[in-house]
């Protein structure tokens, strides 16, 4: 009888933990990105801010160039003061350009951020919705390199790629 009991409890328990399994799914987020056409866009508009920053980054070189180039050929025939003048407006030139180089960078992280901040938004929430419509426990993004074995696990790439109608 005890075998009996026994048996039997190793079946409920066997059921219940396969009845309990959770599903894992992996997805290359980075794949997923590339296929999204909104990428582009923004790719492009990020291309045309960083292009404008190194236009006006440019045009403040060209100025200090042409103004020092001015102030070495002409110092001999200007005054004390004139000198100084001139080469104060130098240095201050050079300062607006420091400070220009250092903020350029912090603007172009930030406008990238306010680019792609809406299409990985929309990315992750259809990641999200698949695990959830098909009852994935874990989702692991393997463009990152998380993922150093997975058994069991499915690619919802294509059924993240169906979610937002990509081919």
């Amino acid at each position: 009888m005890k075998l009996k009991q026994l048996a039997l409890i190793a079946v409920l328990l066997i059921s219940f933990s396969t009845a309990n399994a959770q599903k894992f799914g992996h997805i290359d987020s980075g794949d997923l990105l590339e296929l999204m056409p909104e990428v582009k866009g923004a790719d492009s508009s990020l291309a045309i801010y960083q292009k404008s920053l190194e236009d006006s980054y440019n045009n403040m070189i060209t100025e200090y160039q042409t103004k020092l180039a001015d102030f070495q050929k002409n110092e001999k025939t200007l005054q004390d003061y004139q000198k100084e003048l001139k080469q104060q407006e130098l240095l201050d030139l050079q300062n607006r350009i420091q400070s220009f180089q250092d903020g350029a960078q912090e603007k172009l992280q930030t406008k990238k951020q306010e680019i792609y901040s809406p299409i990985l938004k929309k990315a992750e929430d259809a990641v999200k919705a698949v695990a959830k419509e098909n009852g994935y426990a874990y989702v692991f993004d393997t463009s990152i390199g998380a993922v150093i074995y997975a058994q069991d696990a499915d690619d919802i790439m294509p059924l993240v790629k169906k979610k937002l109608n990509l081919k």
